[in-house]
């Protein structure tokens, strides 16, 4: 079993920048695809970026490519999301989650076998 805890988030103004963590314990994720995922009010859970076991495959939604870094560092069993020139529509909660398959589809969070509570983010105009 994978806990995962994510933390980070905030308040942050349009065009600043925040990065998120997910610490992992339970047991060693250096195997697992992460990914980070987002949920705004009234809407559903949206693919943000992920990354293979290796860290050197990433992927990232079309709306965050260009300012949104996802990395890991396996050795502290923790992934981090760099988010820069934050937009208003950013704002939503960040979740983090792991996948025992690899080689999975990273982008669909039906592949992902465990998640964490999730980090409010909150982008001011």
């Amino acid at each position: 079993q994978v806990q995962l805890v994510e933390s980070g988030g905030g308040l942050v103004q349009a065009g600043g920048s925040l990065r998120l963590s997910c610490a992992a314990s339970g047991r060693t994720i250096g195997t697992y695809a992460m990914g980070w995922f987002r949920q705004a009010p009234g809407k559903g859970r949206e693919f943000v970026a992920a990354v293979r076991r290796s860290g050197v495959s990433t992927y990232y939604a079309d709306s965050v490519k260009g300012r949104f870094t996802i990395s890991r560092d396996n050795a502290k069993n923790t992934v981090y999301l760099q988010m820069n020139s934050l937009k208003p529509e950013d704002t939503a909660v960040y979740s983090c989650a792991a996948d025992r398959n690899n080689y999975g589809d990273p982008t669909a969070a039906s592949d992902y076998d465990y998640w964490g509570q999730g980090t409010q983010v909150t982008v001011s105009s």
